[in-house]
């Protein structure tokens, strides 16, 4: 017991050094992050885990296979994915500090399809850029095609130790593939070495989308929610998490029905080690909806849980403030408040 509140209050304590130290490089004086005048908890400074760029280089193609009635919806979407001065607005509209960008192949081509040769470099180079011009308001992730066997690999090397990147952002899944298979191993394998992130995202599942596209919006989350399940039940049972247990996989908020089987029926992996999640998984907080979080908080503890928001997605305002009112109802004290507004995610990209 002692050697445990010991690790937590280290923990607590980096955690504090990295939002004294991200509140001065945002320009936020170090004890404004803490509490107001008043000596009451001042605004969670968050840090947005979930977004999503791809800027001039690229023509983002966001439901394209929509209903009509969605087409102004995802023109907006598109408009703000291709503009770099709406992704920095973004930042002051939703009161947040920073967000940390990544570019889905699934938004310039179809999920299915392989990049062609130089767009991933191309995607890289110009996000790295951005970020270096924006430094502690963008923090950025690598895109790579983590089915291109050893090519991921290099690719994402080169993004983290030439260009500056934080982390990977790879899709769930490709064609009948899930990140377990042997073509994903070269680039997870470089994730644990080099010690970032992957950020696993979801994907329309075309034979999934034949039986629940016809009932719109709802249709596809659950459609998406299901691939991302997929891809953690994947690694999870194959024994990924065993040959590289320096992996750290980021999932949305729609891998919910997963972490939550996972967590209520523990067989396989799961049964003979209970606590592999939570060694392995982090999930965002999209909806900022304190039932979603309060679930994974339950199966995965408030050190594996980060802010997110799906921008552009969706348009998330007032987010401090919702925020700390999703998590008080959650029954979160401060310091673990701000570690899921921000805190969690600076120690995971190593910014701490």
């Amino acid at each position: 017991m002692k050697t445990s509140l010991m690790q937590r209050r280290s923990f607590l304590a980096a955690v504090a050094a990295g939002l004294a130290k991200f509140s001065t490089d945002v320009g936020v004086p170090v004890a404004n992050a803490q509490t107001n005048q008043g000596g009451e908890p001042g605004p969670l400074q968050v840090v947005d885990f979930h977004n999503h760029y791809v800027g001039t280089a690229f023509n983002p193609i966001v439901g394209a296979a929509a209903p009509a009635a969605l087409k102004p919806y995802f023109d907006r979407v598109n408009q703000h994915l291709s503009d770099s001065g709406a992704l920095l607005g973004s930042i002051e509209q939703a009161g947040i500090a920073a967000r940390v960008v990544n570019t889905p192949l699934e938004f310039i081509q179809s999920a299915d399809d392989d990049a062609p040769p130089g767009m991933v470099e191309r995607i890289n180079d110009q996000l790295a850029e951005l970020v270096s011009r924006h430094n502690g308001r963008l923090y950025g992730l690598a895109t790579v095609d983590a089915y291109s066997g050893e090519a991921g690999a290099r690719e994402l090397t080169r993004a983290v130790r030439e260009l500056g990147l934080r982390g990977v952002f790879v899709a769930s899944a490709k064609k009948d593939l899930f990140l377990d298979g042997v073509a994903a191993r070269p680039t997870l394998a470089a994730a644990a070495e080099l010690g970032v992130p992957v950020f696993a995202h979801p994907i329309t599942d075309v034979q999934l989308g034949q039986r629940l596209g016809r009932y719109g919006r709802p249709g596809t989350t659950l459609n998406r929610g299901t691939v991302n399940s997929g891809a953690l039940l994947a690694l999870v049972e194959s024994g990924t998490f065993d040959e590289l247990p320096g992996l750290r996989i980021v999932v949305t908020t729609l891998a919910i029905g997963g972490i939550l089987l996972a967590a209520g029926f523990p067989e396989g992996k799961l049964r003979q080690d209970p606590a592999l999640l939570r060694r392995h998984i982090y999930v965002d907080t999209m909806r900022i909806d304190p039932v979603l979080i309060r679930a994974t908080l339950s199966a995965l503890g408030p050190d594996r849980v980060l802010a997110g928001t799906d921008w552009p997605i969706y348009l998330e305002t007032n987010v401090p403030n919702r925020l700390r009112d999703a998590l008080t109802a959650c029954g979160l004290d401060p310091a673990e408040q701000r570690m899921i507004a921000g805190g969690n995610t600076l120690k995971l990209l190593g910014v701490t």
